[in-house]
């Protein structure tokens, strides 16, 4: 059994369409110049950095982060990555124990695990507005690892995300990080910051990990 703990948006769930248009909506409101290559440039999982990072002005940020939430929960029709329940499910069929580590709302987090049948999947989640440290800080993976009862053999943990901050973490803690390529980063900078392992999906991942052929790991059943 292995304790594996992955990030949300843009590893599991393919949010960043809904989040780039609720930052351009946002900073547009600001007057501040936004797009994708400055996201990827700016990005930090805690907010009110990357928001600092764009220009935004200190007495702005919180009226700022309020309007994005709200933004991005009117967001709708978000949808994990194909293929990514079948994989997860099948972690947890092998004796793996699964939790989150996300720099997302935890109210946000906890609607859409609901809304895609996720939720029993995960012994652990902890979020971005619960109070503990931003990643790339060691504390949220520890508290997750806590929570799955494994923060006394990190060796044996896996961590699984998309961003450098993702593997910095990782590193900080001792545990594998798993980086996925995406658009926060690539192949590169992932194995830059500490990636052990770099695939272009989860699903692709997964496979990997539990020796399942390529066709049958993308195949809901398989």
């Amino acid at each position: 059994m292995r304790a594996i703990v992955f990030d949300w948006d843009g590893t599991l769930v393919d949010t960043l369409p809904a989040i780039l248009r609720a930052n351009i909506t946002v900073l547009r409101e600001y007057g501040v110049p936004f797009d994708e290559a400055r996201y990827r440039a700016a990005y930090a999982p805690d907010w009110r950095l990357m928001y600092r990072r764009l220009g935004l002005p200190e007495d702005a940020l919180e009226a700022a982060g309020t309007r994005w939430l709200s933004l991005y929960r009117e967001a709708g029709a978000l949808l994990p990555f194909p293929g990514i329940d079948a994989a997860l499910r099948r972690l947890v069929a092998a004796g793996h124990r699964l939790g989150l580590v996300t720099a997302g709302h935890r109210g946000v987090v906890l609607e859409q695990l609901e809304q895609f049948g996720l939720r029993e999947l995960f012994g652990a989640l902890v979020c971005g507005d619960d109070p503990v440290a931003s990643k790339p800080d060691p504390e949220p993976l520890i508290k997750a690892l806590t929570e799955l009862d494994a923060a006394d053999l990190p060796e044996r943990a896996i961590y699984v995300g998309d961003a450098p901050d993702d593997m910095r973490m990782a590193r900080a803690v001792g545990v594998q990080g798993v980086g996925i390529v995406g658009a926060l980063a690539s192949e590169d900078d992932l194995r830059r910051v500490g990636a052990v392992h770099v695939h272009v999906s989860v699903v692709e991942w997964v496979g990997a990990f539990l020796g399942i052929p390529a066709a049958a790991a993308s195949a809901p059943n398989g």
